[in-house]
């Protein structure tokens, strides 16, 4: 019979296997793209097996969340930690857009089964003792370890080529097979430290039948949440956006800063560094997303309009700048500011649902955030490609003004219903 646990072990284990989740991420985001390239592949073919990923996911994404929220957290989180060892293995030795897209679409499942369940675990178990407790710093301090492992992983993926006795495609190849190592311990970790919490359904074969049935119950009843609730909706809408944004930068990213470092081995180190610090610039700014909602008391209108304009510019430096200084600093500015609003909007999505659907509603969420990526590996490739990196890279800009204008009219949706759960401020 599994314990609940209390709500500071509850985060702690939240936060830490948070960064041990995006550690392998950050180790492969320095030479995925860039090993695609060395083995032949053009942007926009590079474009095309990444679409891969966000159809897989898009696909998968409400499944897999009501699966969790109807079989429990632990073995879908475990499902997807094996998925992602086989996609960065398969990816490891990809040499055509075929491997390349199978390899991209392992991690599109994996994605999916991962994007609503670890988080839905740590508010439901905060939530098992303690109802009323507030979340936001566990979000927060998460946010910031995914950041941390996204950052100590780069800086081992953009270095490895360069310690290595080889070069090219070999060289570039090597920090995917230790991602995929890293990957398999936390697989371990998952099965270690995510405690189940009590179920109805009770556990065994027959409940994971049960389980299983319940998942087109759950999805339902989610997607209604999402569409009748006017504040859900914005939050989606936002999160679409985003994903346009990261798309331009992590896609055309490491080709921009290859450019200017001038070889493909130099670029991959001199992005693994850029990367390294953006992800420590966006831990710094979770950590700092609750001094944020008292600065703007509790204003996550003014927190996330005021922090996607300044973004916005940022990725507009990021383009237009001379050298990779200047370029590196504005990339680490986006990261800053893209992370300190995510924690409040993040609050605001999970008072809006229950226990019930809270896996199912974050998987909305990425739901939303898979399908502007895969609107932006469409059509910002080929964008590049016609009028150069730069110019794909403005798109994102231009999207991040968007996530600014719809930041507004949160205003209206919490003024309409000021009777809901909603924090005014975190407690930080």
């Amino acid at each position: 019979m599994s314990t609940v646990l209390g709500p500071g072990q509850a985060r702690r284990r939240f936060v830490g296997l948070t960064a041990l989740r995006w550690l392998p991420v950050g180790v492969a985001v320095p030479v995925s793209v860039l090993l695609a390239t060395a083995r032949g592949l053009s942007p926009a073919e590079i474009g095309v097996t990444v679409a891969v990923y966000g159809v897989v996911t898009l696909l998968l994404e409400l499944p897999t969340g009501g699966l969790a929220d109807a079989i429990g957290h632990r073995p879908v989180l475990a499902a997807s930690g094996l998925f992602t060892v086989a996609g960065l293995l398969t990816m490891a030795v990809a040499d055509s857009v075929l491997l390349f897209s199978a390899a991209w679409a392992l991690k599109g499942v994996a994605r999916a089964l991962d994007s609503g369940p670890l988080e839905a675990w740590y508010v439901d178990t905060v939530h098992a003792t303690a109802p009323a407790g507030d979340v936001t710093t566990g979000l927060s301090r998460a946010a910031a370890a995914d950041a941390t492992g996204l950052t100590v992983g780069a800086v081992l993926g953009g270095a490895l080529p360069l310690l290595l006795d080889r070069d090219g495609a070999e060289a570039l190849a090597v920090p995917l097979l230790l991602a995929a190592a890293l990957a398999a311990v936390h697989v371990a970790a998952v099965l270690l430290l995510v405690v189940p919490l009590p179920r109805a359904g009770g556990t065994g074969p027959a409940a994971l039948r049960a389980g299983v049935r319940e998942v087109p119950a759950v999805i339902a009843t989610t997607t209604r949440l999402v569409t009748r609730d006017r504040l859900l909706r914005a939050l989606l809408l936002i999160s679409f956006l985003v994903g346009v944004v990261l798309t331009s930068l992590e896609l055309l990213g490491p080709l921009h800063f290859a450019a200017l470092a001038g070889s493909p081995e130099e670029g991959a180190a001199v992005f693994g560094v850029v990367t390294a610090v953006s992800f420590a610039a966006a831990a710094v700014g979770s950590l700092l997303a609750p001094a944020l909602g008292r600065a703007t008391r509790g204003s996550v209108v003014a927190s996330s309009t005021v922090t996607s304009v300044l973004a916005a510019a940022a990725i507009v430096g990021v383009a237009l700048a001379p050298g990779v200084v200047v370029a590196a600093g504005a990339y680490a500015v986006f990261y800053l500011l893209n992370a300190g609003a995510w924690p409040l909007r993040q609050q605001l999505l999970h008072d809006r649902t229950t226990s019930a659907q809270r896996s199912t509603t974050v998987s909305a969420k990425s739901l939303a955030l898979m399908l502007g990526g895969l609107l932006g590996n469409l059509l910002v490739p080929r964008l590049a490609e016609d009028a150069g990196l730069p110019a794909g890279l403005t798109v994102g800009a231009a999207a991040m003004l968007l996530v600014a204008v719809v930041s507004l009219g949160l205003a209206t949706r919490r003024e309409a219903e000021p009777a809901t759960s909603v924090h005014p401020a975190p407690s930080g």
